[in-house]
């Protein structure tokens, strides 16, 4: 163990296991952005069994492309923790993270991330791209996908489904 750190807040990565309660949190975020006629992700951080940060996409109601739900997290579980490194905690988050998430949870020294459902097409952290396991950096969390995985994906799909059609005219 490290000087100073209680056991509490070290998260032996490869034992860590998921629990479906953390992800349902995530799941209600990402809800809130759908209301919010966001792109619905959610994010949780929690540490020592309690949530820290949570968040959802912000990118229309800000004005900020840096909005995203992970990196509003990040930024609340620091200040709660009083540190810029985020050891000892879990991120839960309903999509992949995209190549700028996945950089922040990089250096942000994130241990474990779980998310719900893959981004083939643009993920930043392990599909598209593969930043979270680049071996130039100097921290590879330990990455769980698939929980609540359907979920997850009815979420976005509703959300980009409604997008997609035109609304009804009156006659």
């Amino acid at each position: 163990m490290l000087p100073g750190m209680e056991p509490a807040q070290i998260v032996n990565a490869e034992d860590y296991q998921p629990e479906e309660r953390w992800m349902q949190k995530a799941l209600h975020q990402a809800a809130k952005a759908a209301e919010a006629d966001e792109v619905p992700v959610g994010a949780v951080i929690i540490r020592q069994g309690r949530i820290i940060a949570q968040a959802h996409n912000q990118v229309e109601l800000l004005k900020d492309a840096t909005a995203h739900a992970e990196m509003i997290a990040i930024t609340q579980a620091a200040s709660a923790i009083g540190d810029w490194r985020l050891t000892g905690c879990v991120l839960y988050v309903t999509k992949e993270p995209c190549p700028m998430c996945a950089g922040a949870i990089v250096l942000s020294r994130v241990p474990v991330i779980v998310w719900g459902v893959s981004d083939p097409l643009r993920g930043g952290a392990t599909s598209r791209f593969q930043i979270v396991n680049d071996p130039n950096l100097n921290h590879r969390p330990r990455v769980i996908t698939g929980l609540l995985e359907a979920e997850c994906r009815h979420l976005l799909q509703s959300f980009f489904q409604r997008k997609r059609t035109p609304p009804a005219q009156d006659s």
